[in-house]
């Protein structure tokens, strides 16, 4: 056996060096995969992403809200309701043969409509249609049919008389916690023993001021003297 370098002896006994050529294709193998290992990274990671999101527990989506119909939520059968102010005395009372509430504008529809209002002077006001439709705290009334306001005659601290006053027509709109009454179809106003008709009317009960347009007639009854006392 020729030494590998002149001059130098192999030891006898001694194992032969490793070949370089089996490193060598070692460290060629592995420059290969090293080539393609971000490649298998990401499928890796791709395969990692699709195993969590069809395992991943999926919540439901919170239900979309209702929208409210114009329904009946309630009704009544020859009712009386009655609200009372904060003194405890009555302030109004509605009853009818039968009523429908509907929840999505807070209306109650009433049938055969009887309402009875007293205001701070205790004043007694009565309403009554075939039909009416009041808002939810029974402040606003619309009456259709037949409708007819009354409201009757009184007498303040002073002594003051207050005719009785009356109001009829196929619609009236009654504001109670304000005491106005408006429309816009014909009403007959009734004032002690006085008429007016009107196309249009408006009347306000604070100011005592009735406002009647369109075509309006007046019947004025004259007081009748008072009878001379028998000797």
């Amino acid at each position: 056996m020729k030494p590998l370098l002149p001059g130098l002896r192999t030891p006898a006994g001694s194992p032969p060096m490793p070949k370089k050529k089996g490193w060598r294709r070692f460290l060629s193998l592995w420059d290969q995969i090293a080539m393609y290992m971000p490649l298998v990274m990401m499928g890796l990671l791709a395969l990692g992403t699709y195993w969590l999101v069809r395992n991943t527990p999926t919540f439901s989506a919170p239900e979309a809200a209702r929208q409210v119909g114009h329904e009946v939520d309630y009704f009544m059968q020859h009712f009386t309701i009655k609200t009372f102010g904060e003194d405890g005395k009555l302030k109004s009372e509605i009853a009818g043969a039968e009523a429908r509430h509907f929840v999505d504008t807070d209306i109650l529809e009433i049938d055969q409509a009887r309402i009875n209002s007293v205001n701070m002077n205790r004043q007694l006001t009565t309403a009554t249609a075939n039909r009416a439709y009041s808002n939810g705290d029974g402040s606003e009334v619309q009456l259709t049919g037949n409708a007819r306001i009354v409201r009757e005659a009184s007498q303040d601290a002073q002594g003051k008389q207050t005719p009785r006053l009356e109001f009829r027509g196929e619609f009236l709109h009654a504001f109670l916690n304000e005491e106005r009454v408006q429309s816009h179809q014909p009403v007959l106003l009734i004032r002690g023993s006085d008429q007016f008709t009107g196309n249009v009317f408006s009347y306000n009960n604070l100011d005592q001021v009735a406002v009647l347009t369109g075509r309006v007639r007046g019947v004025l009854v004259p007081n009748s003297p008072s009878r001379p006392a028998k000797p």
